[in-house]
């Protein structure tokens, strides 16, 4: 089985689990994966120097949201916040401009601090929000990543569609019993998608996972990869 691996929510009060997670994958044989950063916090010129480090070891840098933190007000994104996103998915608190906006000002942030300027951009709890197309084909990236998988703004507002690349997902920020019981069934049916489709399987590591309820099929499917793959060789159809 192929796999895209990617570690979210690096931020400066998780930056020691992130680490650990890294020992972790390198102890498995895993080759650098993708880092998603998130700018809006309150970052140390040491904690800056550690990604531009991390960067030069091989891991991408990919740019995630701004806070990773918002107050749902509008029905969708309270009923989005209770079932799946929890207070995280800033997008759906905001309108196309806005949310182009953020995509900007997010991966500025990474040139500001002399970090190479990430192509790839995955919007918290993979809710892209309210952007419309034309909006969408000024974001800054070559690869957005949603839950369907992989598109691209293609700088084409008059596209009749944005070109997706669609890949199974893994998740496993598995807190409670019920999130458990979930996960456990959705990514053993994405594995088994993946496998039997020779699709690429998406895995998403979150800095809490290794103490979570399903560490252990987080490892398992990591150990059933045979050859790993990087967003930077993914091509959209």
């Amino acid at each position: 089985m192929k796999a895209l691996v990617s570690i979210h929510d690096l931020m400066p009060e998780k930056m020691e689990r992130v680490e650990s997670i890294l020992d972790w994958l390198k102890e498995r044989e895993v080759p650098p994966v993708t880092l998603l950063v998130v700018p809006g916090k309150p970052w140390q010129l040491a904690q800056i120097d550690r990604l531009r480090e991390l960067a030069s070891l091989g891991h991408p840098l990919a740019a995630h949201g701004w806070h990773h933190h918002t107050q749902p007000r509008k029905l969708y994104h309270r009923l989005h916040a209770a079932l799946l996103s929890r207070n995280v998915a800033e997008h759906l608190d905001l309108d196309s401009q806005g949310v182009l906006e953020l995509l900007k000002r997010s991966q500025n942030w990474f040139g500001d601090n002399d970090l190479p300027l990430p192509d790839f951009y995955v919007p918290p709890a993979w809710a892209l929000g309210p952007i419309s197309k034309q909006d969408l084909a000024q974001a800054p990236y070559r690869i957005i990543e949603t839950t369907r998988g992989l598109l691209h703004p293609n700088g084409n507002a008059n596209s009749s569609k944005t070109s997706l690349l669609k890949l199974p997902l893994t998740g496993y920020e598995a807190d409670t019993p019920l999130r458990e019981t979930l996960l456990r069934r959705w990514n053993a049916s994405q594995a088994k998608i993946a496998q039997s489709r020779d699709q690429t399987l998406r895995i998403s590591i979150h800095p809490n996972d290794l103490q979570l309820r399903v560490a252990d099929q987080l490892e398992e499917q990591i150990h059933a990869v045979t050859s790993y793959a990087s967003y930077r060789t993914q091509h959209l159809r």
